[in-house]
């Protein structure tokens, strides 16, 4: 919004306010890339080398296990998970110790909870998958810094980025005509869903979805009938894209399907 003044007298105070509001859209548009560092703690889990859990909290099942997410991953305690709305938000990491850690950050991206010992009592704890851990070490030095254990970190939000891939829509098994549950895939930008909406063919009435665990999402009634477009908002800055039809008449549980959606142009 631009402001516009005649008078010199309230120029000053129009230029303010010009100044407050672009500020402000600044603010909400950039909520995911935080360019402040925060204070926590960071262990790893798996193999060394591995890509951390094999599925995890959040539901994504196989996807940790190959690019993008591949060794990417990261278990969080339960401020950050949010009861699963914290799930595919991603954020940089990195370790403070300049005698053995690399200037650079580690980016992954949140696919499951850990939810007692470092993560308990309101910490802010990151579980790394042992890839990603080690990664954070000066060149040659990532054995040795796995065998420190739990280390102090300092970490930020960062917009989440998945090259070449675009939003997909993943219908869980056992899901039916009567109770469909979607979950949301390579969400980049924010990562989070705040809400997710459906709407059957030949209507215009979009389905308020309901958040069952994890990054999955059930309407119950029916029967139902696709096509199906879905809505997504997304919890930090509720920033919405819909998909026209992406879910076929013909849709079958475990499969999933993409839209051609990004937020991220």
């Amino acid at each position: 919004m631009l402001l516009l003044c005649r008078r010199d007298s309230a120029r000053s105070f129009c230029l303010w306010a010009s100044l407050v509001l672009l500020i402000n859209s600044l603010q909400v548009a950039s909520a995911a890339l935080d360019i402040h560092w925060y204070p926590a703690t960071a262990t790893w889990y798996g193999s060394p080398e591995g890509d951390g859990s094999d599925g995890g909290a959040c539901g994504y099942g196989t996807l940790v296990d190959v690019k993008p997410l591949k060794a990417r991953v990261s278990a969080v305690s339960p401020v950050l998970f949010k009861k699963g709305q914290g799930c595919g938000e991603c954020f940089k990491v990195k370790c403070k110790d300049k005698s053995i850690c690399s200037r650079r950050a580690v980016t992954v991206i949140v696919t499951d909870e850990c939810p007692g010992g470092p993560c308990g009592n309101g910490n802010t704890h990151f579980d790394l998958s042992g890839a990603a851990f080690g990664r954070m070490a000066i060149a040659g030095e990532g054995g040795s810094l796995r065998n420190r254990g739990q280390l102090q970190v300092v970490y930020r939000r960062t917009v989440c980025k998945y090259r070449g891939k675009s939003i997909g829509f993943h219908i869980n098994e056992g899901s039916t005509n009567y109770w469909l549950s979607i979950q949301a895939q390579f969400m980049d930008g924010d990562g989070d869903v705040g809400s997710m909406h459906i709407k059957q063919a030949n209507s215009e009435d979009w389905l308020e979805m309901t958040h069952v665990w994890g990054a999955n999402w059930c309407f119950n009634g029916g029967p139902l009938q696709g096509p199906f477009s879905v809505k997504i908002t997304t919890l930090t800055t509720g920033k919405s894209l819909a998909a026209k039809d992406v879910i076929p008449g013909n849709w079958s549980p475990t499969s999933t399907y993409f839209s051609r959606l990004k937020f991220l142009s």
